[in-house]
């Protein structure tokens, strides 16, 4: 199963209806561990120290972030880039597609946009 952080702007109602959808998600959101105001580079960071694939909504400077760490091979467990205007319900459907039908390491070193 796949692990996940959840951005600190990333929306609630996702959050939440992946966890009513499967109460076994392992997600855990960014103000939970203490990155409340932290900068991208620290969000990726910490992801990448816990194994975790990030999930976000910020498109403009996360991805960037996530792209130094890889050329400066640097560990990224992956990061999942939502726009906040995909319907809440669509955006769990493609969150719980990835759980189910991927494994953890094939996001390795990955900026994925969803849906694919």
């Amino acid at each position: 199963m796949l692990r996940l952080l959840a951005d600190e702007n990333f929306n609630d109602d996702i959050v939440r209806g992946l966890l009513r959808r499967q109460a076994e998600i392992d997600i855990v959101c960014a103000r939970d561990v203490g990155l409340t105001t932290a900068e991208d580079a620290r969000i990726l960071a910490w992801a990448a120290e816990n194994g975790r694939i990030v999930l976000t909504h910020d498109r403009a400077t996360m991805p960037d972030f996530a792209f130094e760490r890889v050329a400066a091979a640097q560990p990224m467990p992956g990061l999942f880039v939502l726009s906040n205007r995909l319907p809440v319900g669509k955006a769990i459907e493609e969150i719980l597609l990835a759980i189910a039908c991927t494994q953890q390491a094939e996001w390795t070193g990955l900026v994925a946009h969803l849906p694919l």
